[in-house]
């Protein structure tokens, strides 16, 4: 079995030395090679290259980021028989797809799980969603979420550690200086319906959207990898039907929050804006949008589990 094992030195959570270790330990079951990224866009190149020379598995080592970069790569050609398996060690600051796969958060246990799937070949297929072109593994987002993305993701440039407090500050700075009484997008229902004066959207591929800690946020608590595509979008961004809003996806289970559209098991959608709004995929930003169109692609990869 050939392994390509993809690896982001700048992942938060671990050192060099750690994740030279992690890597080496899964060569015990495999003809195993290890790359390092070297920025941005780089993991994707790399996993595109082991799907067309047929390496059977590729394993991200590293967040969230780097797990999307892989899949895109290896899905590059789109769904074919020589698409490699994907299998994940999480050490980003977050690992939102790996937690929600049930993936131990500790690095070196899950390592130990994924020798296993590698010995005894346990494999899951997992549905993705793509927004246009692009892939993603467990959410996107359309307008308020992802300006904090984009920010976070300038103040990280200039040497800023990601962390929880670094996103609660960029959010509350962006939520003071939109524009929280016009709603730009609108929402093209795959039934033919529209829902125009949205503020912003999350289009989820499973739940949680996300973690605060070690508390999960689950806007659409019924999103699942085995459903179509989930929809969470804002009627209203003023302060108090903020607030109540937060309130509830910070709750298990259901909720019910008069300020959101929530909607479940979506084959897809579009979603339109009167102005360029911003737009990521699993916390990458990916720039401004005046339309994009989701779909679900149902057991579209299939991950070591």
């Amino acid at each position: 079995m050939r392994v390509l094992v993809i690896t982001n030195p700048q992942a938060t959570s671990t050192s060099a030395r750690e994740r030279r270790v992690l890597a080496n330990a899964l060569g015990a079951h495999a003809d195993l090679t290890v790359e390092e990224t070297a920025n941005r866009g780089h993991a994707a190149a790399l996993a595109c290259r082991a799907m067309r020379e047929h390496v059977d598995v590729v394993i991200s080592l590293g967040g969230d980021g780097t797990v999307n970069e892989v899949v895109n790569g290896v899905l590059t050609d789109g769904l074919h028989s020589h698409v490699p398996s994907v299998g994940i060690v999480p050490v980003g600051s977050t690992n939102v797809f790996a937690r929600a796969l049930g993936l131990p958060e500790d690095p070196v246990e899950a390592t130990d799980e994924l020798m296993e799937a590698l010995r005894t070949g346990r494999r899951r297929l997992v549905s993705l969603g793509r927004a246009d072109d692009r892939w993603f593994t467990f959410a996107a987002g359309v307008g308020f979420d992802a300006a904090v993305v984009g920010q976070v993701e300038k103040r990280r440039r200039k040497g800023r550690r990601s962390t929880h407090s670094l996103y609660v500050r960029t959010a509350v700075s962006e939520f003071f200086r939109s524009d929280r009484r016009h709603g730009p997008l609108t929402i093209d229902r795959p039934d033919g319906t529209s829902i125009s004066g949205l503020h912003m959207a999350i289009v989820a591929n499973t739940t949680p959207w996300t973690y605060f800690g070690s508390r999960p946020v689950t806007p659409t608590p019924d999103a699942s990898f085995d459903e179509g595509l989930d929809l969470y979008a804002r009627r209203s961004m003023r302060l108090g039907p903020i607030l109540f809003g937060a309130a509830q996806i910070m709750r298990k289970g259901s909720h019910r929050d008069p300020g959101a559209l929530v909607e479940h098991d979506l084959a897809g959608l579009r979603i339109r804006s009167s102005r360029p709004v911003p737009v990521q995929v699993d916390g990458d930003y990916i720039g401004e949008h005046t339309e994009i169109q989701f779909w679900s692609i149902p057991r579209a990869i299939s991950m070591l589990v």
